[in-house]
C-alpha cells in the first residue's frame, strides 16, 4: 500500500476530484459525492465497454471454474486488494498472497487489484505482478493510480491535442504512458530544462538523465525579449503527477511557475496574482493549467523496515511552497486514487461487471427466462489494505449507489503495525472493520463472516 503509518490528511479541503474539470474552472470540493453521471464516470463506463483493459471481461490465469462450474450462483461478495504491503514487499510475495488469490479464482469469487502505485503502463505492471505472484493476471482486474487519467483524453474538454506537462519517478516513462493513453503533445521537465537551462539555475543532479531523455519543445518559452508573439510560445494546458517524482526541486519550480503564469504560458506572470479584489486574491484565477495528482499517499511500504515518503509528500511540499508564495492561500489541485470515492465507485463497477461475466460463462445470466436468471446485486466488498489513511478511510467513507456494503480489513504486513502508530491511529474513519495478520487471514475472516461453505483456505 502507498500510505501513512501516521494518519495525515493532505489539505483535503483544497483537493479537487478529477470529475471537477469543466474547461479549466474549479467547481467543487473533492469531498462532495460525485454522481454516476459525472464526466469521469461516463468515461469509465465507455472505456470499459471499448477497451480490453477495462472491465473484468475474462481472467486468463485459470479455467478450473469453467471446467467444474460447481456453483449455480457466484457469491454475493467480492474483494479489493491493495498490492504493496498486502500482496508484495517489493519483489517478494507476502506469504499466503498467491494462495489467497488462486483460491478466490477457483471458487468464482471476484476480486480487483486496486493500488495507488503507478509509473508503469498497466500492461507492464500486470506482467511484472504475474511474474512475482506466480499467476497469469490481466489488466481486466487491475487499476492503478493514474489509470483514470486516460479519461481526460477525449470528450468536450478533452486534452488529446492540448499540451500537457507530466512528471514522476521516470518522467520519460510517464510521457510514454501518457502517449499510450492518447495524449499527443506531452512535455517533461527535462525538455524544458535542456531547451532553456536558465529556468533552473543550479547544477542538475541528474544532468545525464535530462540530456538523454529530452525532446525539443513544441514551442519556445516566453521571455520579455522574445521575438515571437505570446500566442506562439509554449502553453501548458494541464499538469500531471503520475507517480512519486525524484527531482523535487526542478519539478516544484516548474509547477509553481505555471501556477503563477498567465493562462499557462511558461515564463509569464499573471497580473491577477495577489489582487485582493478577486476570489482567492487572484491566485490561480487567470486560466492557469489544472494540477493533477494520482494519489495522496504520504508514506508507503517498501523493502526497508520503515515506510518511505510517497507522492503525498511531494504534494505537501508543493502545497507548502505555494502557501509561502501566496501568503497563506491553499493550493487548488485535483487528487484521485484511494481514499477518494471516484476510485472506489469505479472499482465497484468493475467488480460487479466481473461477477456478471462469471455467471455468463456458466450460462446463468439472462432475463429470467429459459431457466436463466438475472444475478442479484453484489452485497459486500472487502477492501484489504495496509494503510488506514487510504485503504481503510476510503472503504469506510464510500457510499455505494447500489447499496453494496464495503468493509475494511487492515493487515499488519505493511505501513501500519502495532509498533508504528498502533491502535491510537485506528479511530473514526481510520478504524477498520477488522485487523488481521496478513492477506490470507483477511480472506479467511471475510469468508467466515459471509458464512462461506466451500473448502477452507
Amino acid at each position: 500500500m502507498r500510505g501513512g503509518a501516521r494518519v495525515l490528511s493532505i489539505a483535503h479541503g483544497s483537493s479537487l476530484s478529477l470529475t471537477q474539470l469543466s474547461g479549466s474552472r474549479l467547481l467543487s470540493r473533492v469531498c462532495t459525492t460525485q454522481s454516476s453521471s459525472s464526466p469521469l464516470s461516463r468515461g469509465l463506463d465507455r472505456r470499459r465497454r471499448k477497451s480490453p483493459g477495462f472491465g473484468l471481461a475474462r481472467r486468463e490465469y485459470s479455467t478450473k471454474n469453467e471446467e467444474k462450474a460447481a456453483l449455480k450462483e457466484a457469491p454475493s461478495f467480492a474483494f479489493a486488494f491493495d498490492i504493496d504491503g498486502v500482496l508484495l514487499h517489493v519483489a517478494k510475495p507476502i506469504p499466503g498472497a498467491t494462495e489467497a488469490l488462486q483460491y478466490l479464482n477457483e471458487h468464482n469469487i471476484p476480486f480487483i487489484l486496486l493500488t495507488n502505485g503507478g509509473g508503469k503502463h498497466e500492461t507492464e505492471r500486470v506482467k511484472d505482478l504475474s511474474s512475482k505472484l506466480g499467476l497469469n493476471l490481466t489488466t481486466d482486474n487491475f487499476v492503478q493510480s493514474h489509470t483514470p487519467f486516460r479519461q481526460l483524453v477525449d470528450g468536450p474538454d478533452g486534452l488529446k491535442d492540448k499540451t500537457i506537462l507530466v512528471t514522476g519517478a521516470d518522467a520519460n516513462k510517464c510521457r510514454t504512458i501518457a502517449e499510450t493513453y492518447g495524449f499527443r503533445n506531452v512535455v517533461t521537465p527535462a525538455d524544458i530544462l535542456v531547451s532553456h537551462p536558465s529556468v533552473f539555475p543550479f547544477d542538475p543532479l541528474l544532468d545525464y538523465v535530462h540530456a538523454a531523455t529530452a525532446r525539443p519543445l513544441p514551442a519556445p518559452i516566453y521571455t520579455p525579449s522574445s521575438a515571437a508573439p505570446l500566442a506562439d510560445c509554449l502553453k501548458i494546458d494541464a499538469m500531471f503527477v503520475f507517480n512519486d517524482p525524484r527531482d523535487w526541486a526542478l519539478d516544484i519550480q516548474l509547477v509553481t511557475d505555471l501556477l503563477l503564469s498567465r493562462a499557462g504560458y511558461l515564463g509569464t506572470y499573471s497580473p491577477r496574482n495577489g489582487d485582493a479584489a478577486l476570489p482567492s486574491c487572484g491566485w490561480q484565477q487567470d486560466g492557469q493549467p489544472p494540477l493533477y495528482f494520482s494519489n495522496a499517499d504520504l508514506l508507503w511500504s517498501t523493502g526497508y523496515h520503515l515506510p518511505r515518503y510517497g507522492q503525498g509528500a511531494f504534494q505537501a511540499a508543493v502545497a507548502g511552497v505555494w502557501r509561502r508564495l501566496t501568503e497563506g492561500h491553499e493550493l487548488q489541485r485535483r487528487v484521485i486514487g484511494k481514499p477518494y470515492s471516484e476510485t472506489y465507485r469505479f472499482a465497484e463497477r468493475v467488480l460487479t461487471e466481473h461477477r456478471h461475466e462469471l455467471l455468463r460463462r456458466q450460462g446463468h445470466v439472462g432475463d429470467g427466462g429459459g431457466g436463466r436468471h438475472v444475478p442479484s446485486t453484489l452485497k459486500s466488498v472487502y477492501m484489504v489494505g495496509d494503510n488506514p489513511e487510504s485503504d481503510i478511510a476510503g472503504a469506510n467513507g464510500y457510499a455505494s449507489e447500489v447499496g453494496t456494503a464495503w468493509s475494511s480489513v487492515l493487515v499488519r504486513t505493511g505501513v501500519w503495525s502495532p509498533e508504528r502508530g498502533g491502535d491510537e491511529v485506528l479511530k473514526g474513519r481510520f478504524k477498520p472493520t477488522a485487523v488481521v495478520e496478513d492477506v490470507r487471514e483477511a480472506v479467511r475472516w471475510a469468508l467466515e463472516r459471509e458464512g462461506w461453505s466451500g473448502p477452507s483456505l
